[in-house]
């Protein structure tokens, strides 16, 4: 039996084939949009505007092969290649002079830019695309709020009001107001707030999907499948967030997950150790996952991208745009900032009965220390590995394996 789920063959292939439909589209002059993970693509599925999630794409060309070209491109141009890499890529593959060659045919240019400013390197990223001809990036403002509630994940449902705090929403459905107003009078397009609904509905159901399925794999001995393929299960249909394809893709991963539960069937025949890994993926080094489970019965069963899928998007109730809003507000709170952050990692660290986690660390990472700090309070052994997710020379693929198998040996082992 092969060990890839096919329906993570199945997300892929879907993807593969709306990208090549996307240049067709925008070729006969639809509005394409490029947009950051943690903003409100609800509203551009909602008025059929198709869109590219930055992040994604940058994962692919570094899978591919080509981010240092498109560093390099950026660097040629006066540009930083050694800061905010991740959210770059995009903008140096717009230099590229020969985006045929560029995987999947290349990004289209964008007549949009949407993303939320966490940080003054970021916010230039963005400027910079707002200069380009035909192209207008929208701003989202990143707030905070003074206290923090304990146990967010309980609140976010439905009472998503008290956990993010009305001063916060009330400034977003400002802000998604006025983007409205904006994408209608620039691309002709109408906001109907039936077709919203049924987008944000259909949103919800495919979460409860992803988190029926975290719940699985948490309680799952052994694990039935490896992070390389929950990533692409969960993350594909999440891109696609709010349509019946993504919701059934959802519901389809869940399926095959619990198959392979009921039948025992583990990704590593000889598990030994059960991993998390905190951080973003390791795109130039996908293989790193699996390496761990030949060398020493090692599995990563946890990455953020199925457990926030599981705890960080459903929203009931409410008026529907702010319901919305909820989703986004605190988004980057949940996964970087402390004490949202790292509580939320030792719950779930708890919950999957973790022996260890491996954590990474990038420059430009929030709260890092923090989540270290309160893993190893909790008792769970930590890992620090110094990289950007997507820059390979930022690391040496050879130390990162020894350094792992070493924690490994001389630190998770003695306490199992």
């Amino acid at each position: 039996m092969s060990d890839r789920l096919s329906s993570a063959e199945a997300a892929l292939a879907y993807q593969r084939q709306w990208f090549a439909d996307l240049h067709g589209a925008v070729a006969d002059g639809a509005p394409f949009a490029l947009v950051n993970a943690d903003t409100p693509h609800e509203i551009l599925r909602t008025m059929g505007i198709p869109y590219v999630v930055n992040q994604w794409w940058a994962s692919i060309v570094t899978a591919k092969g080509r981010t240092q070209d498109y560093l390099g491109l950026l660097r040629e141009r006066g540009y930083p290649d050694h800061s905010e890499q991740y959210s770059s890529i995009a903008l140096g593959s717009l230099f590229d002079p020969d985006p045929g060659s560029a995987p999947w045919g290349g990004l289209p240019r964008p007549s949009l830019v949407l993303a939320e400013t966490t940080g003054d390197a970021s916010r230039k990223v963005f400027d910079v695309w707002d200069e380009e001809p035909g192209t207008t990036f929208y701003p989202l403002e990143s707030a905070a709020r003074d206290d923090v509630p304990p146990r967010w994940w309980e609140l976010m449902p439905r009472r998503w009001e008290e956990a993010v705090g009305s001063d916060r929403l009330d400034l977003m459905v400002e802000e998604l107001v006025g983007l409205i107003r904006f994408l209608e009078a620039t691309t002709g397009r109408e906001f109907l707030e039936t077709r919203f609904r049924e987008v944000m509905a259909l949103a919800n159901e495919q979460q409860e999907w992803n988190r029926r399925t975290r719940d699985l794999i948490a309680r799952a001995r052994p694990c039935p499948l490896s992070v390389t393929d929950s990533i692409p299960g969960v993350m594909v249909p999440q891109w696609h967030r709010g349509t019946t394809w993504a919701r059934d893709a959802a519901r389809a991963f869940h399926d095959e997950v619990a198959a392979r539960v009921a039948e025992g069937t583990g990704v590593c025949p000889d598990e030994r150790y059960r991993l998390m890994w905190v951080g973003r993926g390791l795109w130039f080094d996908l293989d790193f996952y699996r390496r761990f489970q030949r060398t020493h019965g090692a599995v990563f069963v946890w990455s953020m991208y199925l457990a926030i899928a599981a705890d960080g998007y459903l929203r009931y109730g409410g008026d529907p745009l702010r319901a919305l809003a909820a989703r986004f507000a605190a988004f980057s709170d949940q996964l970087y900032t402390p004490p949202w952050s790292a509580e939320w990692y030792v719950k779930e660290a708890r919950h999957h009965g973790v022996d260890g986690v491996v954590h990474l660390v990038s420059d430009d990472a929030r709260g890092g220390y923090f989540t270290t700090r309160a893993l190893r309070a909790a008792g769970i052994p930590v890992l620090e590995l110094r990289a950007d997710n997507v820059d390979a020379r930022s690391a040496d693929k050879d130390a990162l394996t020894r350094t792992v198998g070493d924690w490994l040996d001389n630190e998770v082992a003695p306490r199992t």
